[in-house]
């Protein structure tokens, strides 16, 4: 079927390449508009609803009328002499505060944009007078505005909102400052714009020079981005149109992450077609340019294949997490990963078959055999001296490795920084009133019989929340409109994301309102610390599972793929340690170097499944090379040294190229381990464990390494009924 699908395509070159076109640009212009009604941005929303945060949630949604799609901005207002606010001066805040909750907020466009392409997230916020400093030095305004925090849209509207506040009290010699989370993820894009545009133009740099040094040519440097590109496009309508099919909820980041993650596999794919197809050609000048495209996609593409399906399975894990961000993770990156699939079995062929011997113009390395070169040498040093090279893959790893002790998780949300206006203006506040007033932890009660309340029954609970250590300051208890359900805002002393906030919410506070609660009533505790304490406790149950069942996946498949008991033992040991290094060197970047509250939570998960399933797809290159390599005569390590100089240029060339790719994340906001991470991660496992480690046990082991399988040396020619090799699915991947 492979065959099939990848001859069609290069038998009709042009009419698949066009196909591809309209699709691609058509999906990519949908792509806002289709993403927008599949992302949510609370992360409570995630969560199973047997959890308390969630319980809390649905009675603030049901009873208190609040809008899941809404962020709480803060709004800070101050006499621009810094001297104390008089009643007049309260008058005037309170009054303005009127005006602009009359005035709606058109979102901004640029002349050439399409409005029927982009959601339109105009909107009249809702803002209300919050709260007075004790020294009447600021007073807060409570504003609230519907989308997602880190929509570009979104932020626009809230930048034209933030201009007309500055506006509206300057008049009266006023100033303004701006937190929430809202308010901090438009100041952190801001900061990091520059950084993410100069991070994309080195990738694309990288990848053009990478491509450049190999195949000497422009087309080989210039297409595979413009390819992946298209298809990227398609991809990511895909994935939102199957979201939205299936009612799945993806979280924001999902969108930035698929991007990279097709970048990289993609131009992965396209350079191991480059690399085979440029051989062929070699090797059969005369062959007709579109027989060779076909023959060589037919071969490459069974690999591509496997590799492919490696990662959509390791992904599949995630369907039984308890966490919805992981759970709704999984089948997008499988999405994506098979439309990328169906591009190397169609798209790719056809490029191939259009563009013929000129894809490698202006190069001559067509018409000659390459010196060994660095790889070759290379390769002589691994399979002569393979006992040391594996010993300083190992020290190396377990150095790496040593930094996981003593690891924390941070459930915090990324943050902003010291430089941002949001976090001065955070700062300032926390200075007079307590550092959670901008986000409070909300006990929500109800009556188990559904009756009506009324606000002194929770006087006493009111009371003892108010005695626990670290809570600053206890809201006065405010019911619901149908009278059903109560409120009591607390305002903890310490920051709402941070750990102590949710060592508060899991211990003192819950105990304190299990213990309070009237009889015939319920209590639940909402807000962002108790949200992230049930995700703490979520992404736990999550990685005790899903760790074992992707191993156990990933096994099996290079169990049926390689045909061999040890070979794939080695290779998950490999990529263990591959892992346990990773994470090894987060943790201590991170947590112990730069002194962050621990790693990102989704951290162990995400780099399990990314350094697992794609290290797992280079090492299976080279071992199934080095096992083609020993089917022919003579020693085995010179087997492993054939194989070494064969490959190390596309696994080198590819990992290079997939390692820039997550390094482009650092430009997101909140996606700085995790881009250090898989950036580091993929690296590790190209060059440290596809390039060393395995070759250098292959080397050791010989043709033991398929055991209980018995692999020997080929016939001579003539004779070649005689070798019992199983055949490969990867057989003449390079």
């Amino acid at each position: 079927m492979i065959r099939a699908l990848t001859g069609f395509a290069a038998r009709n070159a042009w009419k698949v390449i066009a196909l591809w076109a309209v699709v691609g640009i058509g999906t990519t212009m949908l792509v806002p508009l289709l993403f927008s009604k599949v992302t949510q941005s609370q992360s409570g929303d995630f969560l199973p609803r047997s959890y308390d945060s969630v319980a809390a949630l649905r009675i603030a949604e049901d009873h208190f009328g609040l809008d899941p799609e809404a962020t709480v901005i803060t709004v800070l207002v101050a006499r621009g002499d810094g001297k104390a606010l008089t009643d007049a001066d309260q008058q005037r805040i309170e009054a303005g505060a009127a005006r602009l909750a009359e005035r709606r907020i058109e979102q901004p466009r640029l002349p050439d944009e399409p409005a029927f392409l982009l959601p339109d997230h105009s909107q009249t916020p809702k803002v209300a007078p919050a709260m007075l400093a004790p020294d009447r030095t600021f007073e807060l305004l409570a504003v609230e505005m519907t989308g997602d925090a880190g929509d570009q849209s979104v932020q626009k509207v809230y930048k034209a909102f933030r201009d007309s506040a500055r506006a509206e009290f300057a008049h009266d010699g006023m100033r303004t400052g701006f937190t929430g989370g809202l308010a901090d993820a438009t100041d952190t894009t801001d900061e990091n714009r520059t950084a993410g545009v100069i991070g994309n133009a080195v990738l694309m740099g990288l990848i053009v020079l990478l491509n450049v040094l190999v195949f000497r040519s422009v087309l080989a440097a210039i297409l595979p981005l413009l390819a992946v590109t298209i298809v990227g496009g398609a991809a990511a309508g895909a994935v939102a149109g199957a979201a939205s099919l299936t009612g799945l909820k993806l979280a924001p980041s999902t969108q930035s992450l698929i991007t990279v993650v097709l970048l990289g596999i993609g131009i992965d794919y396209l350079l191991f077609l480059l690399f085979r197809f440029r051989e062929q050609l070699r090797a059969r000048p005369d062959q007709p340019v579109r027989e060779a495209a076909a023959e060589v996609s037919g071969r490459v593409g069974t690999a591509i294949t496997s590799a492919a399906l490696t990662i959509v399975a390791a992904f599949a894990t995630l369907g039984i997490a308890t966490f919805g961000q992981f759970r709704s993770l999984g089948p997008a990156v499988a999405v994506a990963v098979l439309v990328m699939l169906l591009a190397s079995l169609t798209l790719m062929p056809a490029l191939l078959a259009a563009c013929g011997r000129g894809m490698f113009w202006p190069s001559r390395t067509l018409h000659r055999q390459p010196r060994a070169g660095f790889a070759g040498r290379y390769g002589e040093l691994v399979a002569r001296r393979p006992m040391a090279v594996l010993s300083a893959a190992v020290v190396l790893l377990g150095v790496l490795t040593a930094g996981v002790v003593g690891i924390r998780m941070d459930y915090g949300q990324g943050g902003s920084t010291a430089r941002t206006p949001a976090a001065a203006t955070a700062a300032e506040i926390s200075r007079a009133l307590p550092a959670g007033v901008s986000d409070p932890t909300t006990v929500y009660l109800t009556a188990n019989d559904g009756a009506t309340l009324k606000a002194d029954r929770f006087d006493g609970l009111a009371k003892e929340l108010s005695r626990v250590q670290g809570i600053g300051q206890v809201g006065r208890t405010a019911l619901s409109p149908d009278g059903r359900a109560a409120r009591i805002d607390l305002y903890p002393t310490v920051d709402p994301q941070s750990k102590q906030a949710r060592d508060l919410v899991a211990g003192p506070v819950r105990a304190t309102v299990a213990a309070h609660t009237p009889a015939g009533t319920s209590g639940h505790v909402g807000g962002t610390a108790a949200i992230f304490t049930d995700v703490s406790t979520a992404v736990d149950h999550d990685l005790r599972v899903v760790f074992p069942v992707a191993a156990a996946l990933i096994a099996l498949i290079l169990l049926l793929l390689l045909r061999s008991l040890l070979a794939p033992l080695v290779l998950m040991l490999a990529v263990g340690a591959g892992f346990a290094a990773t994470l090894g060197a987060s943790t201590l970047v991170f947590q112990h170097v730069r002194n962050e509250p621990g790693v990102n939570f989704t951290l162990p998960l995400v780099v399990f499944l990314f350094v697992v399933a794609l290290g797992t797809d280079y090492n299976i290159l080279i071992t199934d090379r080095i096992r083609e390599e020993m089917r022919r005569p003579g020693p085995a390590r010179a087997a492993v040294a054939r194989a070494m100089r064969h490959t190390t240029p596309t696994i080198a060339t590819a990992g290079l190229v997939l390692a820039g790719s997550f390094a482009t994340l650092a430009a997101t906001p909140g996606s700085e381990q995790v881009a250090f991470a898989l950036t580091l991660g993929i690296l590790l496992s190209a060059a440290v464990l596809s390039l060393a480690l395995v070759p250098a046990v292959a080397a050791l082991f010989g043709r033991a390494l398929w055991w209980p399988l018995r692999t020997t040396a080929a016939a001579p020619e003539g004779n070649r009924s005689e070798e019992t090799t199983v055949p490969s699915p990867v057989r003449q991947y390079l």
